[in-house]
């Protein structure tokens, strides 16, 4: 894949995004955890942590939720909880559906910028890995402003561009080297996992990600940086 779909804008780029997140849906989560040495696990586990659910029951939302990670990892600290899992790509939720105890997980088709929900009835929005692939980054946030409750807390586990520091050579060897190479290994797709460090480096640093949460109204917003800095957390509250 060339630099130029992750320029491009519009239905091109949504219809690349859709069809090669198909493509990879078999062995997605395998490829999580491989790339990130089994840390995508521990970071979701904090982004439900942050998502500071009250006691008792709550309606939770897992935008572009692929196979359902955070969906199943809200209801794994919180079983009273209501977990919805949204994405637009039909394949990775048919695999989640399957996952164990993907019965007890509301599955619905959304787009994460026009999300099929009432305005204010979600206790938290979650998400990973959605917003470097979202053609309006401020559309998304706002709508994900949209659907929280008053309180309710907006939480985002992405890729970022990386900080440039002394560890920027080893840290674009393993983007741009190794990680095509396992995903040609293992999912015989390497294009889709070019996709991945091409759209990291043209992302928002943190910070400018903070600003942008900050612009659709949420107050108190933060984040954490992992993996060397090319992964955080951000999180916000309406």
């Amino acid at each position: 894949m060339s630099n130029s779909m992750t320029q491009s804008r519009g239905s091109e780029r949504s219809s690349y995004v859709r069809d090669m997140f198909t493509r990879i849906a078999y062995r997605y989560d395998l490829m999580n955890r491989l790339m990130t040495g089994g840390q995508d696990a521990r970071w979701r586990r904090e982004v439900i942590r942050r998502a500071s659910l009250p006691p008792g029951r709550n309606l939770v939302l897992d935008l572009g939720a692929g196979t359902g990670d955070l969906a199943f990892e809200a209801l794994r600290q919180h079983p009273e909880t209501t977990s919805v899992a949204a994405d637009f790509t039909l394949a990775m939720m048919h695999v989640g559906r399957h996952r164990r105890n993907g019965r007890r997980v509301h599955w619905s088709s959304a787009d994460a910028l026009k999300p099929p929900f009432t305005d204010g009835i979600f206790d938290a929005v979650v998400s990973g890995f959605l917003l470097r692939n979202v053609l309006d980054i401020q559309k998304a946030l706002a709508e994900q402003y949209r659907l929280l409750k008053p309180g309710g807390m907006m939480v985002a586990l992405d890729t970022i561009r990386p900080p440039d520091n002394l560890l920027s050579p080893l840290i674009r060897f393993y983007m741009n080297i190794v990680i095509p190479a396992l995903g040609r290994l293992l999912t015989s797709q390497a294009d889709a996992y070019i996709y991945l460090p091409e759209s990291s480096a043209r992302f928002l640093r943190a910070e400018e990600l903070s600003a942008r949460m900050a612009a659709v109204g949420f107050r108190e917003v933060n984040f954490r940086r992992k993996m060397f800095g090319v992964v955080a957390i951000h999180w916000g509250k309406k």
